[in-house]
């Protein structure tokens, strides 16, 4: 969001660049069990210095990030980057969603946890942060949503976001036309941003099948990854440009966040 006027970017006019299970690039054991796993290849300090502005993170029950039955480094890894990046930058705003991994436990008192490691920090939950300015929520900066498996959902009101706050559609398919096509129609139902009060994730990702012989995520996801710009393209030739808001990816590029920075900058000029 360099380069904008803060007191002139609203959350609800950004598009904002994500990574799907972002801290994966250390994701079990190198070149035997990663490959199978492995969705990101830079740190979470890394990515948030390219750009990204969205993180999906998964953990088990002991607070170390997880994909499925694999493991990685702690939670607190992943906090510290997000902290450095903060000290280093003045009004960069971040979605940290973590959540509870399918099949797993949620951590003991991880809510009171993550209060407690970023609470200077925390922007309260509140319909109206959508309408706001960056500016207006300086110098509170990190919108973090805290999806458990069993445990409490955050209360209204409170210091983290619950679940409803940022929703998507999951679409398993290692087919990029099916992944394409069937993000453009979920997303053709979903209001104008200007009329939400949540995030809505877009996923510019296909996941390996077991019935496929590949099953490595990088050659699999490389099927779709090229066409993100196709398919920002494609929303506004289709009418649902106004709907665009979260979009993710793996293994996160440049370009990829150049063209979420596009739409942002054509929004606040009034040309998108």
């Amino acid at each position: 969001m360099a380069g904008l006027d803060p007191g002139k970017l609203t959350v609800n006019k950004i598009v904002w660049p994500g990574t799907h299970n972002s801290a994966t690039n250390k994701i079990g054991i190198i070149f035997v069990s990663r490959p199978f796993a492995q969705c990101q290849s830079l740190s979470i300090y890394d990515q948030l210095v390219f750009g990204t502005r969205v993180l999906d993170i998964r953990v088990q029950e002991d607070r170390r990030v997880c994909h499925g039955i694999l493991k990685t480094y702690g939670i607190d890894v992943v906090l510290q980057d997000v902290k450095q990046f903060l000290s280093e930058t003045e009004s960069e705003i971040i979605i940290l969603e973590i959540r509870t991994e399918f099949g797993h436990q949620d951590p003991p008192e991880f809510e009171k946890y993550l209060v407690d490691e970023l609470g200077d920090h925390l922007i309260h939950q509140d319909d109206q942060v959508f309408g706001k300015t960056v500016q207006e929520l300086l110098p509170k900066r990190v919108i973090c949503v805290w999806k458990p498996r069993s445990s409490p959902q955050p209360k209204a009101g409170g210091l983290l976001w619950s679940a409803g706050y940022l929703k998507d559609n999951w679409i398993d398919t290692d087919l990029p036309s099916t992944k394409f096509e069937s993000n453009l129609h979920l997303l053709s139902e979903q209001p104008p941003v200007s009329a939400r009060k949540y995030f809505y994730r877009v996923e510019n990702t296909v996941t390996p099948q077991a019935d496929n012989p590949v099953l490595c995520v990088k050659p699999v996801t490389g099927r779709i990854r090229s066409y993100a710009r196709l398919f920002i393209t494609q929303c506004f030739s289709r009418g649902y440009g106004d709907r665009l808001q979260v979009f993710s990816v793996d293994f996160i590029d440049e370009d990829f966040v150049d063209a979420c920075a596009g739409v942002t900058y054509a929004r606040v000029a009034g040309l998108a």
